[in-house]
C-alpha cells in the first residue's frame, strides 16, 4: 500500500508514538507485507527468528521490537508491538469508511454492464464494460472488476485476510487494506469468495474460470487462463502460475508457487510448490503416476502377503 503522499520517518514515529533511528527526514513512501515490499516501505517483524530477513529486505523502513544495527541505507522503528503499530498506521492510512448505498456514489462502472439487484458495490470499486454481476454478490472496497467479467451469485470479493496473531485473551487480526483485481474475461461461479491483501493485491489472471463455492486467499496470484474447480480452498501468498489446472476440492498450504500447466487431480493437498507441465494427485502432493502406482501396489497388499505366507 502507498500513501497519498510521502511522508518523513519522524511523521511516521509520532503517529505511532514509537522511537526510531534514522534522520527525521527519511522519506517513507508506504508499508507492506514482506513479499511485496518495495524500497520506501514500512515492513513489521516482531520475532528474532525473521529479523535478518526482514533487515535485508527491500523495504528501507523495519518496524521491529528491538533496538538492532540498521542497516546503511534503512531507517527503523522500535516498538514494543509491532503487530498492533501496524494497525495502527493501517487505521490511519486506510480507515474504513462505511457505505448507505448499495452502489457506492463513488464506484465506477462501465458500459453495458449489468448489475443484478441485491449487489452490493463498495466505495472506490472500478467495473469495467460488459460485465454481468448477478444478484446478491458483494464486491468490498476498492476492488478492481476488468472488463468482460461474469460473477455469479453469492459470491463475495475483497473480505479480510484470514491472518491473526495469538495473544493471551485471544486473537488480534492483522487489518486488511490490500485490494482483489480480476482482469479482463474472467468467469468467477457461485459462493466464492476471494480475499483482498493485507496491504498489496490478490489477482485474478486474464481469461481464467473458476467454479462454484472456491476460496482464494489473501495476496494469492492467479495467472492466466487457469481452470479452478468447486470447492477449491487455495492459501494465502500462493503463486498459481498460467493455464494451471486444479479440478475439484484440491487444498493448498500458503506461500507456494504452481508451475504454469500443471494439473492437480481432485482431492489433493498441495503441501509443497510443484513444477508445472505435469500432472499431481495425493495428500502429500505427488507426480499423479507415481502416487497411483503406490496406490495399486497398495491394493495387491493382501495378495502378497498371502503368498509370503504360503511359501
Amino acid at each position: 500500500m502507498k500513501f497519498p503522499k510521502p511522508h518523513s520517518l519522524q511523521e511516521i514515529a509520532k503517529i505511532i508514538n514509537c522511537q526510531y533511528i534514522g534522520s527525521d527526514d527519511f522519506p517513507v513512501l508506504g508499508m507492506n507485507e514482506i513479499h511485496v515490499v518495495e524500497s520506501g516501505d514500512i515492513v513489521f517483524v516482531d520475532h528474532p527468528k525473521y529479523y535478518d530477513k526482514a533487515l535485508q529486505s527491500a523495504a528501507t523502513i523495519v518496524l521491529i521490537n528491538k533496538e538492532v544495527a540498521c542497516p546503511e541505507g534503512k531507517a527503523l522503528l522500535i516498538s514494543d508491538d509491532p503487530f498492533r503499530d501496524f494497525n495502527k498506521l493501517s487505521q490511519h492510512f486506510k480507515p474504513f469508511v462505511s457505505s448507505s448505498t448499495s452502489i457506492a456514489s463513488s464506484a465506477t462502472i462501465g458500459n453495458n454492464t449489468l448489475i443484478q439487484p441485491n449487489c452490493f458495490i463498495g466505495n472506490n470499486v472500478t467495473i469495467g464494460s460488459n460485465c454481468i454481476i448477478h444478484a446478491n454478490v458483494t464486491i468490498y472496497d476498492n476492488c478492481v472488476i476488468g472488463n468482460h467479467v461474469i460473477i455469479h451469485s453469492g459470491t463475495i470479493i475483497g473480505a479480510d485476510a484470514f491472518y491473526y496473531k495469538k495473544r493471551p485473551e485471544g486473537f488480534d487480526q492483522l487489518l486488511s487494506c490490500g485490494r482483489v483485481i480480476i482482469e479482463d474475461h474472467v468467469d468467477i461461479g457461485a459462493a466464492c469468495t476471494i480475499d483482498k491483501g493485507v496491504t498489496g493485491d490478490t489477482t485474478i489472471g486474464f481469461g481464467t474460470k473458476i467454479d462454484n463455492q472456491v476460496h482464494v486467499g489473501h495476496d494469492t496470484q492467479i495467472g492466466k487462463k487457469c481452470l479452478i474447480a468447486a470447492q477449491t480452498g487455495i492459501a494465502g501468498c500462493v503463486v498459481v502460475e498460467d493455464e494451471v489446472t486444479l479440478w475439484g476440492q484440491v487444498g493448498t498450504t500458503s506461500g507456494i508457487t504452481i508451475g504454469t500447466k500443471a494439473v492437480v487431480l481432485g482431492q489433493t493437498g498441495v503441501t509443497k510448490s510443484i513444477e508445472g507441465g505435469k500432472v499431481y494427485f495425493g495428500t502429500p502432493v505427488e507426480d499423479s503416476r507415481e502416487k497411483l502406482k503406490q496406490l495399486a501396489n497398495l491394493k495387491r497388499l493382501p495378495q502378497y502377503l498371502s503368498k509370503l505366507k504360503n511359501e
